[in-house]
C-alpha cells in the first residue's frame, strides 16, 4: 500500500463524534491532494456503503469504504479518536478509523486494500502500535508495511481503547516471533501439501510424525473485512502450535483462488467459518468438518483447531457422512429455530424463481404488446414463424416467455431442496416440481415436493456409509435413492390431495368480491411494504406470481397481481415525493437517492427505498406500510387487473383499468411522502440540523432488509 497513504493522509487527534464527520474529516484531507475531486459526492457515496451495513469491527475499528466516481486513484485515509465513534460494531465505538476511498469499477484495488489491511488488523502489535504512535509519518509508514510494529508504551488512546481490544490475542502482542502484518504461512511450517515424515500422505491427527493438518474455507456477506480476518486468526492460531498447520482459503467478493487439490486430498480436517454458503464444498467432502460463522473463526480460532482434531480421532463420523452444514445452516446463527430455518429454505427457492418470474414474465408480456391478447393461442413458432409478420414476434416472445415460466415450479421446489441439503437435494427437488406441474398441484405442490426432497436427501446423508463408497454417493446413490421416494410420494401418495387443495385456493379466490377483496389488498399492500423486497414481501409476490402463472390465469389472480405491483411501487415513489417536496427533511445523500427512486419506484424495484429504511427505519417503514395498503385497497376496489408479473409502469398497456390503476398509485404515494414528512417534522432534531448531514444517519444497530 506504499502509494495508498502518506502521512498527510493521517489525523492522530481526529475529533469527530460522528461516523457522519469521521469520514468527512479524512474526506477532506483526500480532496487537498486532489484524489477525491467532489467531497459531497463522495461522502454520498460513503453514506451509500455505510446504509447497507455498519462497517463497525470487534476491536474498536470502523472502516468506512466505498467505490466512487470521484475518487482518482486508491487511496486509504486514517484517523485515531480518543473518545471513540460509534460505527455499528456490536462490542462498541471505534478509536480507529480507516477511510478507503477507490476508483468506480476498480474492485481489484478496492478489495487488495481492504483484505490486506483485514489481516493487518488481527495482529495486536499492530493495532497496538497505531494507539501509540506519535506521528502522522509514523502512523503512515506502519499502515504500509514500511516499519514493523514494536512494542511501544501505551499512550492514553489506547488505555482508553484496551476494552474493545479483544479480537486479537494479547499473547501474540508479547510474542517477538509474531509475523509481520499481512504475512501469510509459517516459516517453521512445511509448506502446504508437503508430507513431512510421512511421504504416503496418511494422517496421524494425534500429531506424531507430521503436523495435523487443516484447510479452511472463509467468507462472509460482503466478502471482505470478516473473511480475510477470519483467516488472518486461524492462520495465526495455527502458527502458535508447532504440530499443527492451516492453509486457509478466504472465499471474497472479487472470487477466490482454490486451494491445490493436493493440499485438500492431505488435510486431516476441515474448519469452514462462513455466512455464506462455501463454493465448491464438495472438493473437502468426507473430511471430519467444524461448521461454524465467520466471527467465531475471527473471535475462537484454536477452539476450532481444537475440535476439528478431536474429530479427527479414529471412528468419528464425519460432517459429510451426517449430512450436517447445509446452505441455510452456514448461512444463520447456532441455535436457530425450526421456524427460522424453515423461513430459509422456502425463501432461498423463492429467491431463485424470482429471475425466471421477471424474465418469463417480461417477454410474455412484450408478446401480448406486439401481437395482442390471443397471441397465448398462435401456432408453436416451430411450425409457423413470419419473419416479416409482427403477430410472429409475438408469438416468439410470448412463447420463450411461457417456457420461462415453466421452470417456476421446478426451481422453486429444487433450491428449496438445496437450501435443506446443498447440492445432492437439487435432482429430487427438480424432479418433484415437474411433477408438481404434471399432476396439477402447482405452487403449493413444489413448496411441499422441494421440502420432502430435502428431507429425504438429509436422511440419506446421516446413513453412515462405508469411505469408500462416499465417493459415488452425491451422483449416483443420492439422486437415484431420493428421487424415487419423492416421485412415489408426489403421483401417488400426496399429490392428488394438494392438487385439490390448489384447486380449491382458486376457486376461493375467484370468488373474492366486494369486501373480501379490498381486506386482501391491504393485506397484500402492507406485506410489499414491511420489507421492501425481503422474506415478508417476497411471500406476498411469490403468492400473486403463482396465479398468473397459469396457461389462462383467472381475473381474480390478475387482480391480485395488479394490487401487489402497485403496492411495491409505492414506497420508493413515496421517498422520492417527500424528498422533492421537503427536502431540508433529508440529507443531501438522501437527496440523491430521492432522484434515482422515481426511476426506481416507476419500474417496480421496492429495494429503491431501503437507503431511507436503513437510515430511518421507524418513520420510513410505516408511512411505506400506509401508503401501500392504500393501494392495494384501491386497486382491488377498482378492479384493476395485470397480466405481467413486472414492469411498473412501463406494462401499463397490459392494466385492465390503467387510469385508475395509476389513480391508486398516486395516492398511496402521496399518502407515503405526506406521513413520512409529518413524521420526520415531530423529530426533535431541527431541519437545519439535519440537512446540515453529509450521509444518510443510518443507526449502527439497523440492518438491512434482504433484498431479491
Amino acid at each position: 500500500m506504499s502509494e495508498m497513504i502518506t502521512a498527510d493522509l493521517v489525523d492522530l487527534d481526529l475529533s469527530a463524534d460522528t461516523k457522519e464527520a469521521a469520514a468527512r474529516a479524512l474526506a477532506e484531507r483526500m480532496v487537498s491532494l486532489g484524489r477525491v475531486t467532489d467531497l459531497e459526492g463522495f461522502l454520498a457515496d460513503v453514506a451509500a456503503r455505510e446504509a447497507q451495513m455498519p462497517t463497525g469491527l470487534d476491536g474498536g475499528i470502523g472502516i468506512p469504504h466505498c467505490r466512487s466516481e470521484h475518487v482518482t486513484e486508491p487511496t486509504l485515509g486514517f484517523g485515531r479518536s480518543a473518545a471513540g465513534i460509534d460505527f455499528g460494531a456490536p462490542d462498541g465505538p471505534a478509536d480507529l478509523i480507516f477511510l478507503i476511498a477507490a476508483p468506480a469499477g476498480a474492485d481489484d484495488a478496492h478489495l487488495t486494500i481492504l483484505s490486506s489491511l483485514a489481516r493487518q488488523l488481527m495482529n495486536a502489535e499492530f493495532t497496538s502500535a497505531l494507539r501509540s504512535v506519535d506521528d502522522a509519518a509514523g502512523a503512515a509508514a506502519l499502515i504500509r508495511g514500511d516499519e514493523s510494529p514494536t512494542a511501544a508504551p501505551a499512550s492514553p488512546v489506547s488505555e482508553d481503547s484496551a476494552a474493545v481490544s479483544g479480537t486479537a490475542s494479547t499473547d501474540a502482542a508479547a510474542d517477538s516471533t509474531a509475523p509481520v502484518p499481512g504475512a501469510v504461512g509459517n516459516s517453521s511450517a512445511p509448506a502446504p501439501g508437503a508430507t513431512d515424515g510421512a511421504p504416503d500422505g496418511t494422517s496421524d491427527a494425534k500429531g506424531g510424525g507430521r503436523p495435523f493438518r487443516i484447510v479452511a474455507v472463509t467468507s462472509c456477506p460482503t466478502g471482505i473485512a470478516h473473511t480475510y480476518m477470519a483467516a488472518e486468526a486461524l492462520e495465526n492460531a495455527g502458527r502458535e502450535n508447532a504440530d499443527i498447520e492451516v492453509v486457509v482459503e478466504p472465499q471474497g467478493s472479487a472470487g477466490f483462488n482454490r486451494l491445490d487439490p493436493a493440499v485438500i486430498a492431505a488435510a486431516d480436517g476441515v474448519i469452514f467459518a462462513h455466512d455464506v454458503p462455501v463454493r465448491e464444498k464438495d472438493r473437502f467432502a468426507g473430511k471430519p468438518t467444524v461448521d461454524v460463522g465467520v466471527k467465531a473463526g475471527i473471535n475462537r480460532p484454536a477452539e476450532l483447531i481444537a475440535e476439528v482434531r478431536a474429530k479427527a480421532e479414529p471412528g468419528e463420523v464425519t460432517a459429510a457422512a451426517k449430512g450436517g452444514g447445509t446452505p441455510v445452516e452456514r448461512a444463520g446463527e447456532p441455535g436457530e429455530g425450526y421456524g427460522t430455518k424453515l423461513r430459509k429454505w422456502l425463501m432461498t427457492g423463492v429467491s431463485y424463481m424470482v429471475p425466471f418470474v421477471a424474465a418469463g414474465g417480461l417477454l410474455i408480456a412484450l408478446g401480448f404488446a406486439i401481437g395482442g391478447y390471443q397471441i397465448n393461442e398462435a401456432k408453436s413458432v416451430t411450425e409457423h414463424f413470419d419473419w416479416g409478420q409482427v403477430d410472429s414476434w409475438g408469438a416468439l416472445l410470448f412463447q420463450i416467455g411461457a417456457a420461462a415460466f415453466g421452470f417456476l415450479v421446478p426451481v422453486l421446489a429444487g433450491y428449496i431442496a438445496y437450501g435443506m441439503a446443498d447440492r445432492p437435494g437439487l435432482v429430487p427437488g427438480f424432479v418433484g416440481g415437474a411433477i408438481s406441474i404434471t399432476i396439477g398441484a402447482g405452487f403449493l405442490g413444489g413448496l411441499v415436493a422441494g421440502l420432502i426432497a430435502g428431507g429425504v436427501v438429509l436422511g440419506i446423508q446421516r446413513v453412515n456409509i462405508p469411505a469408500p463408497l462416499r465417493g459415488v454417493m452425491p451422483v449416483v446413490v443420492i439422486p437415484l435413492v431420493s428421487s424415487i421416494v419423492v416421485g412415489f410420494l408426489m403421483f401417488v401418495v400426496i399429490g392428488k390431495p394438494i392438487a385439490s387443495a390448489q384447486d380449491a385456493l382458486t376457486d376461493w379466490l375467484n370468488g373474492l368480491s366486494g369486501t373480501n377483496a379490498i381486506l386482501l389488498g391491504v393485506l397484500l399492500g402492507l406485506m410489499m411494504c414491511f420489507d421492501l423486497g425481503g422474506p415478508v414481501n417476497k411471500v406476498a409476490y411469490t403468492f400473486a406470481t403463482a396465479g398468473i402463472s397459469v396457461a389462462a390465469p383467472s381475473d381474480s389472480a390478475m387482480k391480485i397481481m395488479a394490487a401487489v405491483m402497485a403496492a411495491g411501487m409505492v414506497p420508493p415513489l413515496g421517498m422520492a415525493l417527500a424528498t422533492t417536496i421537503r427536502k431540508k427533511l433529508f440529507t443531501k445523500a438522501e437527496q440523491e437517492n430521492g432522484k434515482a427512486a422515481w426511476v426506481l419506484g416507476a419500474s417496480f424495484i421496492s429495494e429503491g427505498a431501503i437507503p431511507f429504511a436503513a437510515a430511518d427505519p421507524l418513520r420510513v417503514i410505516p408511512a411505506s406500510m400506509a401508503g401501500g395498503a392504500v393501494t392495494g385497497a384501491l386497486t382491488m376496489a377498482f378492479g384493476s387487473t395485470l397480466r405481467a408479473p413486472h414492469g411498473g409502469i412501463w406494462v401499463t398497456f397490459l392494466i385492465g383499468k390503467p387510469f385508475l390503476y395509476l389513480l391508486a398509485i398516486a395516492v398511496g404515494t402521496a399518502v407515503t411522502a405526506g406521513l413520512v414528512i409529518v413524521l420526520k417534522g415531530m423529530r426533535k432534531t431541527t431541519p437545519e440540523g439535519v440537512a446540515k448531514a453529509p450521509e444518510a444517519p443510518a443507526t449502527s444497530q439497523t440492518k438491512e432488509p434482504v433484498a431479491a
